[in-house]
Formats: structure tokens, sequence, C-alpha cells
């Protein structure tokens, strides 16, 4: 059997947690004046933040394949998971936008 260092393993599950708290600021609500540019911009950032964690994701999977020190099977196993949900997420807001525009198209004048 393999001897496994807990305080090693204690160290990586606070670094974990503290990486998963989320700042008090991320929580204030949005300025109350929004424009119809507003959107369009709220959905680029949120595309484009999508392809960044998965871009992060493939980054640590790769290194964690190749060995490099550093990483660890439990970050890399987190990063693939937010970008798998954030993912998840963008596909369903995407459907939600497609069904109330049909039903927008639908609707009669």
């Amino acid at each position: 059997m393999s001897q496994i260092d807990v305080n090693n393993l204690l160290s990586q599950m606070r670094q974990m947690t503290a990486q998963m708290r989320v700042p008090e600021t991320a929580f204030k609500a949005a300025p109350a004046a929004a424009g119809a540019g507003d959107f369009a911009s709220l959905l680029k950032q949120s595309i484009s933040a999508v392809g960044k964690t998965q871009l992060e994701a493939g980054r640590m999977t790769a290194s964690f394949e190749r060995g490099d020190p550093g990483t660890d099977l439990a970050s890399t196993m987190i990063a693939v998971q937010k970008a798998d949900l954030s993912l998840r997420t963008m596909v369903q807001v995407q459907s939600k936008l497609v069904d109330a525009y049909k039903n927008i198209m639908n609707m009669p004048v």
C-alpha cells in the first residue's frame, strides 16, 4: 500500500477551498439603467468566459497528462467540471433565448 501524506492532502484541500470562495463583490447588483447594448455585451462576455474556462481546462488536462510538476488531479478535475458546467449552462441559456424568440415571433400582431 502507498503511504498518504496527510499534511499535503490537507493543504491541497485548503487551497481548493480558498479558490472556490467567491468574493462578496460578485454578489453586488448591476446598475439599474440597462440598455439594449448592455445585454449584447453581457452575452459576449459570458461566451468569452465559457471559452476561457474551456481553454484553461484543456491546458490543465494536458499539463496533468504530461506529468508537469505543480498539477494535481483534484484541481484538474475541478477545472474540467467548471468548464463542463459553464458550457452546459450556456447551451441552456441559448435554448431559452431561442424559445423566447419563437414565442415572440408567434405572437399575433
